[in-house]
């Protein structure tokens, strides 16, 4: 083994420098407190003389099995059959309404992209990464 073989192997394994690497745009501390479970309506929503223009969904960390057997039975009385009830519209609406103790009439009067922006969060929210 020549000289120069030996220095690059060397060199190979000494411990790599850990350099810290930030792309966030804001800083961390803001970051942190960004509630992920908060939504943005594109314009304000009226309803029952209320002016909305955002809900917060992190009720939905409290809710238990208990509240999805109770959303499903209801979707069920309705005559509403789903092989995944988690994945509908009406569903969500219901767990929305449990979540942030809203009446479900609020979530079924949304617009039709707020509607879907409360599908999603409810539906990561069972289905996403933590």
């Amino acid at each position: 083994m020549e000289k120069r073989d030996f220095e690059a192997v060397s060199r190979e394994q000494e411990p790599k420098e850990q350099i810290p690497v930030t792309t966030a745009a804001e800083p961390a501390s803001e970051q942190e407190e960004e509630n992920k479970y908060l939504i943005k309506f594109r314009k304000p929503f009226i309803w029952e003389d209320n002016t909305y223009t955002e809900i917060d969904m992190s009720g939905l960390e409290d809710l238990s099995a208990k509240d999805m057997i109770q959303a499903q039975r209801t979707m069920e009385r309705s005559g509403s059959i789903n092989v995944l009830p988690e994945m509908s519209l009406e569903y969500a609406c219901i767990f929305a309404s449990k979540a942030t103790k809203m009446p479900v009439e609020f979530f079924q009067a949304l617009p039709p992209k707020e509607a879907i922006k409360v599908k999603n969060k409810v539906t990561n929210f069972f289905y996403g990464e933590d």
